[in-house]
């Protein structure tokens, strides 16, 4: 009994050094892309190109980087309209909203509601596996830590909107601008940028099937709100 609970005790030492040098290696890229752009794969690009190989399609992962002054302030405030309109204010964390979704995983019994802040799903999309669980979501919030204590608000928004999903092998705002509307994305204008933001949660759907009537109602409200949030100068 003595030997399993040493078994035991050096087993979740082991498993602490490893999460630490994880993390310790997250930070790292965290600084590192504070002043370098991140244009390797990504965790999220990284599991769409194993998708694309498992369908036996060719992967293509391609960003160009555009810089925050040469992105559309509509679609800034737009983005930040649709998914964060807290953004400029908080920490990394809408609490209402996590307190919104926690109460629905309790009334679900699973891990599945929303309320992620645009600093939270950077996380996710940079570092972690698309997975639903507890642990995922504990080092989610470890991370949106790391990156609101190292990058400004500009600096998360700009990565954000360079490295984001926005259809099938379509990455960033500038190959989404010219995807859907064959301009570059300095040029979007506002109703095209509520179209853009509208289609943030599900990019590939709306890449396969088009400007649905749903699509179009939600991106006039967002046109709506465009004006009322704060983007970073």
């Amino acid at each position: 009994m003595k030997f399993f609970f040493l078994t035991i005790k050096k087993s979740i030492k082991l498993l602490f050094f490893i999460w630490l040098f994880w993390n310790i290696w997250i930070f790292s890229e965290i600084v590192w892309w504070k002043f370098y752009n991140p244009k390797g794969l990504t965790s999220l690009t990284a599991q769409r190109e194993k998708e694309r190989l498992a369908q036996h399609k060719i992967p293509y992962i391609h960003y160009p980087w555009i810089s925050y002054s040469h992105i559309s302030n509509s679609l800034k405030r737009a983005v930040v309209a649709e998914e964060d309109a807290n953004f400029i204010n908080h920490s990394g964390f809408d609490w209402r909203g996590i307190k919104v979704a926690f109460q629905k995983d309790i009334n679900k019994k699973t891990v599945i509601a929303g309320g992620s802040t645009i600093t939270q799903q950077l996380a996710k999309n940079l570092f972690l596996s698309p997975r639903r669980n507890l642990f995922r979501k504990a080092e989610e919030a470890i991370i949106t830590v790391m990156l609101e204590m190292v990058w400004d608000k500009r600096r998360i928004l700009e990565v954000y909107l360079n490295v984001i999903e926005w259809g099938d092998g379509i990455y960033g705002c500038e190959s989404a601008a010219r995807h859907y509307f064959g301009v570059t994305v300095s040029a979007v204008t506002s109703s095209q940028a509520a179209l853009l933001a509208s289609m943030i949660p599900k990019p590939k759907y709306y890449d396969r099937f088009g400007t649905t009537e749903k699509l179009l109602d939600k991106s006039q409200l967002i046109q709506q709100r465009m004006n009322q949030v704060l983007i970073p100068k």
